[in-house]
């Protein structure tokens, strides 16, 4: 039996098993992910995050969902960034290697992490929302009452439909309150809801810019709050995108592998 050190971070309630891979002694793939992150079997969680070292940058980042897919995780990239400093890779900013590609993060106070995100180049109508892809691909529709949406019906009817079937997406049911909106997401890999999705409040903030909502936009989602900072070059291009909220340790232990 391997014992194997894991630690628990939560970001606005998306919580990931975060695993210490500097010293290149843990061999992951898509069945430790599978395995960890049952919820019955295993430790439980929105996905599996790998720290390890990388020639270019302070580190990068390996995740997976509970699936064993990969995409670029906000919430989880928060989580990573704080996890980094706790073992001494960084201070107070960093640049780190994710699977999108090369992002910025600077920590604030009180576990508080501001996130560069990919720059956005492309915005779609869709028949059933709009479609933008801010590291994972997301479906924006807006909603009157956000509180009486069934997500896990609707948002697996179109995560599952005909256009999305294939790569599969995520979907996002958005109500405006102001300059606020308020998130809930159907997340695939999950498949399921969860209380926040970083990706996804991302493309609710850029999809809401639409209906004249000015950057910063504050954001609620089941788990808690979050900020999207962003600077609209069109209707259809973003740039100098900020992912901003908490990003907090719960719990460390061991778990034995076989």
């Amino acid at each position: 039996m391997t014992q194997l050190p894991f630690f628990k971070y939560q970001a606005t309630g998306n919580d990931f098993i975060l695993l210490d891979n500097t010293s290149n002694n843990i061999n992951h793939s898509v069945d430790l992910a599978k395995k960890l992150c049952d919820r019955k079997f295993g430790i439980g969680s929105d996905g599996l995050i790998i720290i390890q070292n990388h020639p270019d940058y302070d580190f990068e980042m390996v995740f997976y969902n509970p699936d064993g897919s990969q995409s670029l995780c906000g919430n989880g990239s928060r989580c990573a960034v704080n996890f980094a400093k706790k073992l001494g890779l960084i201070s107070s900013s960093t640049t780190f290697l994710a699977h999108d590609g090369p992002h910025e993060a600077s920590i604030l106070k009180d576990g508080i992490v501001k996130l560069k995100m990919s720059d956005v180049h492309s915005v779609r109508e869709m028949d059933d929302g709009i479609f933008i892809d801010t590291g994972s691909p997301h479906l924006v529709e807006f909603v009157f009452n956000h509180q009486t949406i069934n997500v896990f019906k609707e948002g697996k009817s179109i995560r599952n439909n005909n256009t999305f079937k294939d790569e599969g997406v995520n979907v996002n049911f958005v109500e405006v309150e102001g300059n606020t909106i308020h998130v809930r997401t159907y997340e695939r890999g999950v498949e399921d809801e969860t209380l926040s999705c970083g990706t996804g409040v991302t493309a609710a903030a850029l999809a809401s810019s639409g209906k004249g909502l000015k950057s910063p936009i504050a954001i609620k989602t089941k788990g808690g709050e979050l900020e999207v900072a962003f600077q609209k070059v069109s209707e259809t291009e973003f740039k100098n995108i900020y992912l901003i909220g908490p990003a907090l340790e719960v719990f460390t232990g061991v778990i034995e592998l076989n």
